[in-house]
């Protein structure tokens, strides 16, 4: 049996689009134009950008000892952010890790307690790993956090002589306690709820928030 034709077997897609022979015949092509060649001086302004840095100082520095500064927005090394209270702005909803494209970051929710609070809130992120293996630095994860825990700082350095230690757990990513912070578990400030911290209102430790020996 001969094979069907290319027409033939695209018929079942045109049904269903609702298109028939006499649509696709009438149908108005337009043909394809071009533009010619830019002037002279079009194309040597756009050489001019290659032209200027041919003549800049080349950078360079005496690394390690030296390090030249990174750029003010450079995607390095994610870190977990704290209230000013030193809760956890993490809340465990794992939104990062659907927005990353590289599947590099693992995240298992948990529950708050009044026992165990962690973070601000319902939930807080029990497991949190970033695989540096897969990350691509395209900071997707920043902007799908809702709460503004994870960020990116300027570290840079990040081989290492293993790969098991490329991926970093929630204790490798966790910013660290500055003065007046106090480490979680503690309750939340008084008369304070999750919508105060996360509209900044809460701006440092308060005595009753340290845990209970």
């Amino acid at each position: 049996m001969a094979e069907q034709s290319t027409s033939d077997q695209m018929e079942p897609f045109r049904r269903d689009l609702g298109l028939t022979a006499a649509t696709i015949s009438n149908a108005s092509t337009e043909p394809v134009s071009t533009e010619g060649s830019r002037s002279f001086g079009a194309q040597l302004l756009g050489f001019w950008v290659t032209f200027r840095a041919m003549f800049k100082k080349v950078s360079t520095v005496e690394y390690p000892d030296v390090k030249e500064p990174t750029a003010p927005r450079f995607h390095g090394r994610h870190q977990l952010n704290r209230h000013p209270d030193g809760l956890e702005k993490c809340i465990g909803c794992e939104l990062c890790a659907w927005a990353c494209p590289a599947d590099a970051i693992y995240v298992e929710g948990e529950s708050n307690t009044e026992e165990n609070r962690m973070s601000p809130g319902e939930r807080y992120g029990k497991v949190y790993q970033i695989n540096y293996l897969r990350c691509i630095f395209c900071g997707l994860c920043i902007e799908a956090c809702p709460t503004r825990a994870l960020t990116m700082t300027n570290e840079y350095e990040l081989a290492d002589d293993s790969r098991s230690k490329l991926i970093f757990e929630k204790a490798d990513l966790l910013a660290p306690l500055r003065q007046g912070m106090l480490a979680p578990p503690h309750p939340m400030y008084p008369d304070m709820n999750d919508i105060n911290y996360y509209q900044g209102d809460v701006l440092s430790s308060h005595p009753s928030q340290e845990s209970k020996p």
